[in-house]
């Protein structure tokens, strides 16, 4: 027992003045090629077996022979581990070198992935890389949308703007010319007018505010029917002026934490919306109730005849309007923006799809607390 401690401490000693001058030498090379720190480590390993066989052999007095027999079997070792090393090196540097070069081009159409077989780390790191460019290309769409979503608002603004302001300013020539023969009427168009411009400053503002994310909310419990009712009643003059029905018969009584104006202007808005699509004689349906995830869903679903495929994604976008909504009277094009927003603050989620003869707008919020 006492010679196997001996021989034992004896490896020890001599495998660790090897394994020390190994870590001198890999810490002098950390900034050179991985080739370089794997021949270190593989030379490491047969000096350290060397050095260790050669204590031992100097502590118990082995024969020449066998001393050198124990030596050329470590030194084939040495070849053999330190050109494994060296190949291995190289297929790892050469997966790195192509990573490095896709590295380059992440973000640009050219980027692909290269095909070559990699250790498991240097896979992980490709996939990665395919990843952020995928995120990448998503981020540049989604800023290509933005961008075209601003300017087509701000031209339909101007064009919105112009509008009733050449208006404006014609009757106020004309009663300044006094050629207004029904001067009375004039002031009264006037004034819707300059209610007309005040609304859509006031929806520019409050969605300036959405974006910021600075829209305050005052959160009172409410019932969700309560919420459908005080919508239909601001609604049920610009339904009936239509000509379409209102029908709110499948709301649920349940209770939500919500700012309650802004969200009966939410449901206002889906309303309105509605209405304005719908054709005479065709019904607006209003619906409420629990979602199995515990969310409150409500939905207003019109006889608009669809919208096309293409344009669904673009519905809550803001200044975006349909085709056969390019019209003063539709606004402009931010009220369905603006719904998406306060729903967005009350970490819900707004949505629309396509049903037979019609489109539904969906908003999920979620449930009172306890």
């Amino acid at each position: 027992m006492r010679d196997v401690l001996l021989i034992a401490l004896f490896a020890f000693a001599g495998a660790a003045a090897a394994g020390l001058a190994g870590l001198v030498v890999l810490r002098s090379l950390r900034h050179r090629s991985v080739s370089a720190a794997l021949a270190v480590v593989a030379a490491v390993a047969v000096t350290a077996m060397l050095a260790g066989t050669l204590s031992v052999a100097q502590a118990m007095f082995l024969s020449g022979h066998d001393l050198w027999v124990v030596t050329m079997v470590c030194a084939m070792a040495a070849v053999v581990s330190l050109a494994t090393a060296l190949l291995l090196g190289r297929w790892v540097i050469a997966g790195s070198t192509d990573l490095t070069r896709a590295a380059r081009l992440v973000g640009d159409e050219r980027f692909t992935v290269p095909d070559t077989p990699y250790t498991a780390e240097l896979t992980a790191l490709a996939r990665q890389l395919a990843a952020t460019d995928a995120k990448l290309a998503a981020s540049r769409e989604r800023e290509r949308r933005l961008d075209a979503s601003r300017r087509e608002l701000a031209a339909w603004i101007s064009h919105d703007l112009r509008t009733p302001l050449a208006g404006l300013r014609a009757m106020a020539e004309a009663l300044e010319d006094g050629i207004a023969r029904d001067p009375d009427r004039y002031h009264r168009q006037m004034r819707v007018e300059v209610e007309r411009l005040a609304s859509m400053v006031d929806d520019l503002f409050e969605l300036s505010r959405i974006e910021a994310d600075s829209l305050p909310l005052d959160l009172t419990r409410v019932s969700v029917y309560d919420l459908v009712a005080d919508a239909l009643a601001a609604t049920e003059a610009f339904a009936r002026a239509g000509g379409v029905r209102l029908v709110g018969d499948r709301v649920d009584s349940a209770p939500v934490d919500v700012d309650t104006g802004r969200m009966t202007r939410v449901i206002a808005n889906l309303l309105a919306n509605a209405i304005r699509h719908t054709p005479p004689d065709g019904t607006v349906a209003v619906a409420a109730h629990s979602g199995p995830d515990g969310n409150v869903v409500l939905s207003v679903t019109d006889e608009c005849g669809g919208i096309d495929g293409d344009d669904l994604h673009r519905v809550f976008d803001a200044g975006w309007r349909g085709s056969d909504a390019r019209t003063p009277p539709a606004g402009a094009g931010l009220g369905l923006a603006i719904v998406a927003g306060i729903v967005r603050a009350h970490a819900g989620t707004a949505a629309v799809r396509n049903v037979p003869g019609g489109c539904r707008f969906e908003i999920s919020l979620p449930a009172a607390g306890g």
